[in-house]
């Protein structure tokens, strides 16, 4: 295993944004013993805050969830890009962890992650030579690359030829769809693509199929859903058609698919198909760990109403991310103008969602806010609040927004608080991307 970084000796400081300015760096670690509060104003705005009761709760409601299916999970670490919460996700069960990039992996291995699904295809010269050196350094690593090209495969055949590889590269087949992004469009091309994998020699192995469903659209969410089932019975034929030709190598078959919004019927299915081997059915939803206020707050409400069942876990998954910001102005009677832009959260699926408010030196309770406060645009430092005329708002006061697609508000942060239910600070946690 390589060296492993201390995540909690980083230094913080004024550079840093969310830290306050004009102290003395400080390392991570020591984030919590400062004792401070958001609501106080210890902090600068804005700020991302992560609460650590909605944390807990989402992680063993996940659990849960994976018990009562019989799947597993690899989180999608794109997501969030804090080995922090990479290791209290495999410390609390997860069978590996998903990345998108190879410098992702680089990350996972400078932190000690061993089991890794790159949901990607392992291209160019230098990004295939850093996993074949850290294949044959490392006996322990599982590593895992998708392939949905004859060319593919012989590139890394080539690559790999002459190397004394301690471990494999392990394969996934990746099944797609017309029009969508990257994956075999038919059952012929797929078997074209397992047999070379196949007769690639021992550095490679086919070991099961995946896809990814998450960008399926239909002019409805009936449609949507018919669409993304019928999806998931093509990657089922392409298991079963690689199966009978015997193209998988020894060991497990891997059946993978699901993002954030439809790992009920990822596992559903998945969990339903008889292969007569070993098969592990592998969800990699990223965002369930925090969730979000718009988005995936949809998406569960609508796998509730398709899976009415998980009603036994108890309550469902709450956000936990959270940007705080200032009013700053109010120039007009139903606008403010608040101190969080595009360089601080996301909107790439929705703008933010302003939750709750509070007026600094007054009641330390945030409290609702009345329907009516919505953001209606974004500069890069500046959000545009639309709010009724007579909305207790003004200069000053501090609002907690909700996000809408929790990866694109995570890479906009080097660190995001820990917080408990009173907004005090707990500790952090680091991301890099």
């Amino acid at each position: 295993m390589p060296d492993r970084i201390d995540l909690d000796d980083f230094l913080l400081s004024g550079l840093v944004k969310g830290v306050p300015g004009g102290i003395a760096p400080f390392k991570l670690r020591d984030a919590g013993a400062r004792r401070w509060n958001l609501l106080r104003e210890d902090l600068p705005l804005p700020a991302a805050v992560l609460k650590t009761s909605a944390i807990d709760h989402n992680d063993r409601w996940m659990q849960s969830f994976l018990r009562l299916s019989g799947a597993v999970i690899a989180p999608h670490g794109k997501t969030t890009m804090s080995p922090a919460l990479f290791h209290r996700q495999l410390e609390h069960g997860a069978w590996a962890m998903t990345v998108a990039t190879v410098q992702q992996v680089q990350v996972c291995r400078a932190m000690g992650v061993d089991r890794i699904v790159l949901a990607n295809q392992l291209v160019g010269r230098q990004a295939i030579r850093y996993v074949l050196d850290e294949l044959a350094a490392h006996k322990e690593l599982e590593f895992y690359c998708l392939v949905d090209s004859v060319a593919g495969v012989r590139q890394l055949a080539e690559a790999a030829r002459g190397r004394m590889l301690q471990a494999p590269v392990n394969l996934l087949l990746e099944g797609g769809t017309m029009g969508g992004r990257t994956g075999c469009r038919d059952l012929a091309g797929a078997l074209e693509v397992a047999r070379a994998a196949a007769a690639a020699g021992p550095a490679l192995r086919l070991r099961g199929v995946e896809g990814f469903e998450g960008l399926i659209q239909g002019k409805a969410a009936e449609e949507t859903e018919a669409k993304v089932r019928a999806f998931l019975d093509f990657l089922a034929r392409i298991a079963e058609a690689c199966l009978h030709e015997n193209l998988f190598a020894p060991g497990p078959i891997v059946l993978s698919a699901g993002g954030s919004a439809y790992y009920d019927l990822v596992v559903d299915r998945f969990s339903q198909e008889r292969l007569g081997r070993e098969t592990i059915v592998l969800t990699r939803s990223g965002c369930y760990l925090t969730h979000d206020s718009a988005l995936y707050r949809r998406s569960f409400e609508r796998l509730h109403e398709r899976k009415p069942e998980i009603d036994k876990l108890g309550e469902g998954l709450r956000p936990a991310l959270e940007v705080w910001a200032y009013v700053q102005s109010r120039p007009e009677t139903t606008k403010a103008i608040c101190t969080m832009g595009r360089r601080d959260v996301s909107s790439d699926a929705d703008m933010p969602v302003p939750e709750l408010w509070c007026r600094p030196g007054g009641n330390m309770a945030p409290q609702a806010l009345a329907p009516g406060h919505s953001v209606t645009g974004l500069n890069d430092q500046h959000a545009h609040l639309t709010l009724p005329a007579e909305s207790p708002l003004r200069v000053g006061d501090m609002i907690s927004f909700g996000v809408s697609h929790p990866c694109t508000t995570f890479d906009k942060w080097q660190v995001l608080w820990l917080v408990d239910d009173d907004y005090t600070v707990t500790g952090g946690v680091r991301t890099f991307f």
